[in-house]
């Protein structure tokens, strides 16, 4: 299939008129979505916490936040990792969940999820 990129629109949630637009590469191994952090400080959003996550070659600490997402035409805010230096823009499973959506495979696409209440 190759990887899946989407169009997210980014917005601090507390002035959630103004948005950004980013491509992102979607990764249902990733907790997190992770944003470069010039575009998350350049719309205003700041750390929450720091945390610790494993990464290639061993653990690297990254501060998270919460950011406004807009993705198929639907509003949310979700949580996201500040990215570093050549850190790509992804959009990870936490979002896909907050969102409904799931990665339909065959189509090389986003669909809404089929939401389980119990």
């Amino acid at each position: 299939m190759g990887f899946l990129r989407v169009k997210v629109g980014l917005f601090e949630p507390t002035r959630p008129e103004r948005v950004v637009e980013i491509e992102a590469v979607v990764d249902t191994g990733a907790i997190y979505s992770v944003v470069r952090r010039d575009i998350l400080e350049q719309l205003g959003v700041r750390p929450l916490a720091r945390k610790k996550f494993r990464a290639l070659g061993g653990h690297v600490e990254r501060d998270v936040g919460e950011v406004g997402m807009v993705l198929m035409g639907e509003r949310r805010t979700v949580p996201v990792i500040f990215g570093e230096g050549g850190d790509p823009a992804v959009l990870g499973v936490t979002a896909l969940e907050i969102f409904g959506l799931e990665v339909d495979v065959v189509r090389g696409t986003l669909r809404e999820a089929e939401l389980l209440l119990l």
